[in-house]
């Protein structure tokens, strides 16, 4: 279940991280067809607190409406790295956990939950920069290098900045399927799912002139999920060696073509289950598995499920692919 977000703040949030749950999760989108959550912005340090950008934020509600949330998120705040956390709020977070809701954290908002012992026994995320501090600080903690975002047992945490954005849109599609995710994402103006993890951002030398090969490469695979490609055939459509291709689509999306391919092919085999009534062997060959035997293993794969359980859950009543 998802209806009711509490975002927590400390002195000094930065405002681009607490306005990503905003933008997700505190808009009305309902004539769009979406959900509406029960939002608030909770104070863990006083009425007023200041942000990373020097202007002030006013925030009434206090740490008690953490008790009755589904979902509290904590964005990165100053001196997260450093500083002690308020205890009350340490052990609210812990409650929520316990009592089954969900807590996420967007970049070094995941310090707080290391300091609840949320981490313990976990895997996590964080920003490049911050794996090694965290690790450190948290050994117990099994810190994923090379990930926008983990969800392990109720505990979701994300890497950098923008990553909050896979890690709250990957939450809403969990709980409320992908037409959902989906939705948000068009209002927003951002993918719906990236592939990929952090070594395309991380600071290192990238050949030149290659971007627009390769991203008129991904437009061309994205309108063509269905046909059978080969790395040779992609490569001589960027006038590459498929050796060169290889190396250069690794570097700007931050994973092989073959897994990039079957991240999308799966998704979109997720918005048939979920928007259409077509059969699953209808699904497969639209997706580009050819067969429903494909399609069933490595949509096991990529979301723990079979696509007839997968559509008995998030099914739309009436729904009609477009």
């Amino acid at each position: 279940m998802l209806e009711n977000v509490a975002v927590v703040l400390l002195d000094g949030v930065h405002p681009f991280e607490l306005g990503v749950l905003c933008e997700v999760f505190g808009l009305d989108r309902s004539e769009d067809g979406l959900p509406v959550y029960d939002f608030a912005v909770v104070s863990a340090e006083g009425p007023r607190l200041r942000t990373h950008a020097g202007f002030e934020i006013a925030a009434t509600e206090g740490l008690d409406r953490l008790e009755e949330a589904d979902l509290v998120a904590v964005p990165a705040a100053d001196d997260s790295l450093e500083r002690g956390f308020p205890p009350d709020l340490l052990r609210a977070l812990t409650r929520a956990v316990e009592r089954g809701a969900t807590v996420l954290s967007v970049c070094s908002g995941v310090f707080v939950l290391g300091a609840a012992g949320l981490l313990d026994g976990r895997r996590c995320a964080a920003h490049w920069r911050h794996t090694e501090l965290l690790a450190a600080r948290h050994p117990e903690a099994r810190v994923e290098l090379d990930v926008l975002y983990v969800d392990d047992a109720g505990v979701v945490t994300s890497a950098g900045t923008a990553a909050g954005i896979d890690a709250c849109l990957h939450l809403v599609r969990k709980e409320q399927g992908v037409a959902v995710a989906n939705g948000i994402a068009r209002r927003m103006v951002v993918p719906p799912h990236r592939e990929g993890g952090q070594a395309q951002y991380v600071d290192r030398p990238l050949p030149r002139a290659t971007s627009d090969s390769v991203a008129g490469v991904l437009s061309w695979m994205e309108r063509h999920l269905d046909q059978d490609v080969t790395v040779d055939a992609l490569a001589a459509r960027a006038h590459m060696s498929p050796r060169t291709f290889a190396r250069r689509f690794q570097q700007e999306t931050g994973t092989t073509p073959y897994r990039w391919l079957l991240g999308q092919r799966v998704l979109l085999a997720r918005e048939l289950l979920e928007g259409s009534d077509v059969t699953v062997d209808s699904v497969a060959v639209r997706a580009g598995f050819g067969n429903a035997a494909t399609l069933r293993h490595h949509f096991g794969q990529w979301v723990g499920t079979t696509p007839h359980a997968y559509r008995r859950a998030f099914r739309s009543e009436g729904a009609r692919y477009r």
